[in-house]
């Protein structure tokens, strides 16, 4: 089976453009290539209750929740907004993600 490439990464910066979190902007904390979704940094928080443990106190948790990968654009520092990526390959034949609107490099 092959793996499937997404326009985000971990560790991109990112703007929710749909949903109830529109507008919104964070990081990448994880890819979830089987859902298709990401979850982003104090984005969707949703709330879950904990049982206390010996390692951890109960009561009422916040964490992020999965957004679908379709809802979220990458930022370019640049642009300073969500922007679509083209892929290019550099004079050393690396392969990089472009801004399309700057020619900013997105990834390393």
């Amino acid at each position: 089976m092959s793996q499937i490439k997404f326009h985000v990464k971990k560790d991109d910066p990112v703007e929710v453009i749909a949903g109830k979190e529109k507008g919104r902007k964070g990081k990448v904390l994880k890819v979830i290539p089987e859902k298709n979704r990401v979850i982003v940094e104090k984005v969707n928080l949703i709330k879950r209750h904990a049982r206390a443990s010996q390692t951890s106190k109960g009561g009422i948790v916040e964490k992020e929740g999965s957004i679908h990968i379709s809802n979220v654009m990458i930022v370019c520092k640049k642009c300073n907004s969500g922007v679509r990526a083209k892929k290019k390959v550099l004079d050393d034949g690396k392969k990089v993600r472009v801004c399309i609107k700057c020619e900013e490099i997105l990834s390393k």
